[in-house]
């Protein structure tokens, strides 16, 4: 079973790396991480894409700021899990 992590953020540079380290130790290895960086401008959005380059269940879809509801409703259409 395909599970489906969602992560919105915006200026979270400080704590992202956090989030995204413990999807990745997840135990459970059929997943895929939708992150919508929300318009940061603290690096938050970088630090995300490094992700994406280093495994590609990491998807990132930058937006404009419009608030963690859009964002989280953007991911919302992007799941593929089960």
């Amino acid at each position: 079973m395909k599970i489906s992590i969602i992560t919105a953020t915006y200026n979270s540079a400080a704590t992202v790396r956090y989030t995204l380290e413990s999807i990745l130790r997840q135990t459970h290895q059929d997943w895929e991480a939708l992150m919508v960086d929300d318009g940061s401008t603290d690096g938050s959005k970088t630090i995300a894409q490094s992700y994406c380059e280093r495994d590609k269940r990491f998807l990132l879809t930058p937006q404009e700021n419009q608030g963690q509801a859009v964002a989280r409703n953007k991911a919302l259409g992007m799941v593929s899990g089960d």
